[in-house]
């Protein structure tokens, strides 16, 4: 009747008609997520208004996939007649490894498309490619970037460059289109994280002789 009581939503409803202040401030980061990562992809396509610098956007791209890092380190490790280098190179083959384990995981659970400006043409995918989170050339650039500076012996002009190289592998991301940019800062941070656990579980003739036996 008109005068009786209003029954009360449920309370799933009731959540919809007063979301939370953490729900409001996701959906505003997820935007202008989406949104600066559309703006700031100037090389997605010849058409675009950097479209002239995607060629050598692509070489970038190719310099932090990991299949040349995979198979560059494999070929030094074969040819090394150093016990200290095999030691330096054969962790570099397991953070790699890592690398490529951890984010395939990650990105089969999170399952996030990728920009919907991106174009399909990258070099050498997988099923899990087709997904964007995190950006696993951000994540081996870090991974890498922190590896050769606390490992290799080298001038501070090259230390500069190793450094502007991954910078510049993670800017790419977002340039060609390939990645939002919540995809690559995350991807720095899984990285950066990454080669702490390989510091930690670092391999040495000390503590797994029968890996290095095969060398």
């Amino acid at each position: 009747s008109a005068g009786a009581a209003a029954a009360p939503l449920p309370e799933e409803d009731c959540m919809k008609l007063n979301p939370s202040f953490v729900g409001i401030a996701l959906s505003s980061l997820l935007a202008i997520d989406l949104w600066a990562s559309k703006r700031l992809g100037v090389c997605a396509g010849e058409g675009s208004a950097w479209g002239s610098v995607r060629p050598l956007m692509k070489v970038i791209e190719v310099s932090g996939h990991g299949i040349p890092w995979l198979l560059g380190t494999f070929y030094g490790l074969c040819q090394s007649d150093s016990s200290a280098a095999r030691e330096v190179l054969l962790n570099l083959l397991f953070a790699l490894l890592l690398d490529l384990v951890m984010v395939a995981v990650v990105k089969g659970l999170v399952k996030r498309p990728r920009p919907t400006h991106n174009k399909m043409d990258m070099f050498v995918t997988i099923s899990v490619d087709k997904y964007s989170f995190p950006s696993g050339h951000a994540t081996r650039a870090a991974l890498v970037c922190r590896f050769v500076l606390r490992h290799l012996v080298l001038a501070v002009p090259l230390r500069v460059l190793v450094v502007l190289w991954a910078l510049i592998v993670s800017i790419s991301r977002v340039m060609l289109g390939r990645h939002n940019m919540t995809d690559v800062l995350f991807g720095l941070l899984l990285g950066y994280a990454l080669y702490g656990v390989v510091e930690h579980c670092w391999l040495s003739p000390a503590t797994t002789p029968a890996l290095f036996a095969l060398w």
